[in-house]
C-alpha cells in the first residue's frame, strides 16, 4: 500500500516536475528551431518569422549539403577523429586507471595527486600549443604528415576519465584478482579478463565522454590541422558560418533557401550520430558514473 504524500512533499514534487519539464523544453527548443529553420523558405528565415514550426517547407538546404563533397569530406574526418580518438584515449585511460588503482605502485600517491593537480590548475593555452607544435615536429620527423593523427594522439589524456576508471577498478574485489594470479594469469590477462569485464559500465560511460568530446572538438582541430581537406565537420561549419555572415557574400546570394538554413542543416546533421548512439549507451551511463565516481 502506497504511503499518502504529505502536503509539503506534494508541493515539492509538483515544483520539481514543473521545473524539470520547463528545463527540458528549453533544452529541446533550440534543436527543434534548427530543424524548422533548415527546412523553411528563405523569406521566413531571413525575416525571423519562425517560432517553432517550419514555414514554406523545402529541402533545398539539405540537398545542397548532401551534394557537397566538402561536407562529406569533413564528415569522414570527424568520424576518423572520433573513432580513433576514442579508441586511443580509452586505451590510455584504462592503462592509467589500472596502474593507479594498485596500492603496490611506487609513488602511487604522488601520481594520483599530480593527476588531480592538472584538474585544479590548467597549464593554459600557450604551453599546450607549444607542446602540440613539438609533437607535430616529431610526427613529421618520422613521416606522419597527416595532422589528424596529431589531434588523435596528442589529446589522448583526460584526467577525470582516468580517475573514474581508477575508482571503478578499485571496487573490483581483490579476491578475484588473487584467484586469477594463483591460476597463472599475467598482469595483462588480469586486466583484460577480470577488471575490464567487471567495469563495463564505467568503461562504456568513459567511452561516451571521449566520443562526444572528439565529435564536438573544434578549437585544437582548427589550430593544428592546417590542411583544409583534413578539417572536421565542426571547423567546416564554423568556416561556413563566417563565410555566410559576410555582407558581400550575402549580397550575391541567389538560392531559394537562406544562408542560415544551410548552417542549421549542417548543425542538425552533426547532432544526429550522437542522438543515434546515446540511447544504446544510456543504460550504462548512470551505473557507470556512479561506479567510477564513488569510492567504496
Amino acid at each position: 500500500m502506497k504511503r499518502k504524500l504529505e502536503f509539503s512533499e506534494l508541493i515539492f514534487k509538483i515544483l520539481a516536475y514543473t521545473f524539470l519539464t520547463v528545463f527540458a523544453l528549453l533544452c529541446l527548443y533550440p534543436f527543434l528551431y534548427a530543424i524548422s529553420a533548415s527546412m523553411s523558405g528563405r523569406h521566413a528565415v531571413e525575416y525571423q518569422e519562425l517560432v517553432l514550426f517550419p514555414k514554406n517547407v523545402q529541402f533545398d538546404a539539405f540537398r545542397a549539403m548532401f551534394t557537397s563533397n566538402e561536407f562529406w569530406n569533413s564528415y569522414s574526418n570527424t568520424l576518423f577523429l572520433t573513432i580513433y580518438g576514442t579508441v586511443w584515449s580509452l586505451f590510455v585511460a584504462i592503462l592509467g586507471g589500472y596502474a593507479l588503482s594498485k596500492k603496490r605502485l611506487l609513488f602511487r600517491k604522488f601520481f594520483n595527486f599530480f593527476l588531480v593537480f592538472t584538474m585544479w590548475f590548467s597549464a593554459g593555452i600557450v604551453p599546450q600549443y607549444l607542446n602540440y607544435i613539438a609533437t607535430k615536429q616529431v610526427f613529421n620527423g618520422i613521416g606522419i604528415m597527416d595532422d589528424k593523427w596529431l589531434v588523435v594522439i596528442a589529446m589522448g589524456m583526460a584526467a577525470m576519465n582516468i580517475i573514474l576508471l581508477r575508482n571503478a577498478f578499485e571496487n573490483v574485489p581483490s579476491e578475484i584478482e588473487e584467484a586469477a594470479i594463483v591460476d597463472g594469469a599475467t598482469e595483462m590477462q588480469v586486466l583484460r579478463q577480470v577488471f575490464i569485464p567487471m567495469s563495463k559500465s564505467t568503461i562504456a560511460t568513459v567511452a561516451l565522454f571521449f566520443a562526444i568530446s572528439r565529435w564536438n572538438g573544434y578549437f585544437w582541430a582548427r589550430q593544428m590541422i592546417s590542411n583544409g581537406n583534413e578539417q572536421p565537420l565542426q571547423v567546416f561549419i564554423r568556416n561556413k558560418l563566417e563565410q555566410y555572415t559576410d555582407l558581400e557574400q550575402l549580397a550575391t546570394w541567389t538560392n531559394n533557401y537562406a544562408a542560415d538554413s544551410l548552417i542549421f542543416a549542417l548543425i542538425v546533421c552533426s547532432i544526429i550520430p550522437i542522438l543515434i548512439i546515446y540511447p544504446f549507451i544510456q543504460k550504462y551511463f548512470a551505473k557507470g558514473a556512479n561506479a567510477g565516481g564513488v569510492k567504496e
